[in-house]
């Protein structure tokens, strides 16, 4: 079950508080290439990003994001803008200006800015991710605890402090590493560290920076961030990929559906096949997510033989499972309601049996 987190408004989206886990991405445009970073913008919001990050390395580039909000507005994208900010606080005050939410690395901002620019984003009514990433630690940190999840956990808290001592609570929370292993423990960490001390469950941001590109970015983010998912924590994600960032938000809503926290697209389910198997699995669950993938509000079962079938399918709302040389079952839930159908004839039975069940448009 999902941990209980305070809402964080970001413009007019909300990441926490019960809201579905918010999907995000980054530009990989300079700010100074205004058209470039709206058209990019333009694509991510088309591809169903909720929230698009925007790097700001110096003054000049924060002063560009005004003229970035307004054309993006005036193309009638709502989505909420964010600026990422490392080593310049005079940025991070400009950025607070034009964009709904500001990300710092507390790892090379500087403590002695930071509490001033808490102020400023509480006046503004700015939401603050406290962004720790392995491998960007401070010197003292360092120097104290090593790189290693607990000091990604430490630094963060110190900002915390920070934040808590204005009376912000406007936070979201994000511990990366390329690793994902220690992305997830220190993600782990800082989630027991905020029980443990009395805090607000305040909201996580969750990624494996620096995944890679095909299927090694999937896999290292889906271990990673799944993992948390499945933990109960994490309110937005961000699946990093060394490709266009518009590839990343599909992988993103995957892993949500196959977490149970988004329903964006039918959901098959199929056995890998055996000696059992008494029809071409393969072709066939290929041809019924062809049939039915638009049907997103339900699960389909396709199984080789009645051996494993019925019980491995339980949950789904209908089932093609293989019952003789040629014959098909369906099955409506856990019931058998068309008995051995010529194969030929399944797939039309499937979608008259999805219609007569009322299935068929939601």
């Amino acid at each position: 079950m999902r941990e209980k987190t305070i809402a964080v408004n970001v413009g007019s989206a909300v990441i926490g508080g019960g809201a579905n886990v918010l999907v995000q991405s980054m530009t990989t445009t300079s700010p100074k290439d205004i058209e470039g970073s709206v058209k990019q913008i333009i694509e991510l919001a088309g591809a169903g990003c909720e929230l698009v990050r925007i790097t700001v390395p110096t003054l000049a580039d924060a002063e560009k994001l005004k003229e970035i909000s307004e054309k993006v507005r005036a193309a009638g994208i709502k989505i909420p803008l964010s600026a990422d900010i490392h080593f310049q606080p005079r940025a991070a005050f400009e950025a607070l200006k034009w964009v709904e939410k500001v990300r710092v690395n507390p790892g090379n901002f500087g403590n002695e800015a930071f509490p001033p620019f808490v102020k400023e984003a509480k006046k503004l009514g700015r939401a603050i991710r406290i962004g720790v990433n392995h491998g960007s630690l401070s010197s003292r940190i360092l120097e104290k605890y090593g790189n290693t999840p607990l000091g990604m956990v430490e630094s963060a808290m110190e900002f915390l402090a920070m934040c808590e001592a204005e009376n912000f609570d406007q936070i979201i929370f994000s511990l990366k590493a390329s690793r994902p292993r220690e992305m997830v423990e220190a993600n782990r960490l800082m989630a027991d560290r905020l029980k443990e001390g009395g805090h607000k469950p305040y909201p996580f941001h969750l990624g494996v920076t620096e995944a890679g590109e095909g299927e090694d970015g999937r896999i290292k983010s889906a271990v990673g961030i799944g993992s948390l998912l499945i933990d109960g924590i994490g309110d937005t994600i961000r699946v990093s990929l060394t490709e266009n960032p518009v590839n990343e938000i599909p992988v993103a809503y995957a892993l949500l559906q196959a977490a149970g926290l988004r329903k964006t697209k039918a959901d098959f389910i199929s056995c890998p096949g055996c000696g059992r198997t008494l029809f071409d699995l393969q072709s066939t669950t290929v041809e019924v997510k062809k049939r039915f993938s638009h049907l997103k509000h339900l699960s389909i079962a396709v199984m080789g033989c009645i051996v494993n079938g019925p019980g491995e399918m339980a949950g789904a709302d209908f089932g093609y499972v293989g019952a003789a040389e040629g014959k098909v079952t369906l099955y409506a839930g856990e019931e058998p309601v068309r008995k051995n159908i010529p194969q030929t004839e399944a797939l039309d039975a499937l979608e008259n049996l999805i219609k007569e069940r009322g299935k068929w448009n939601g």
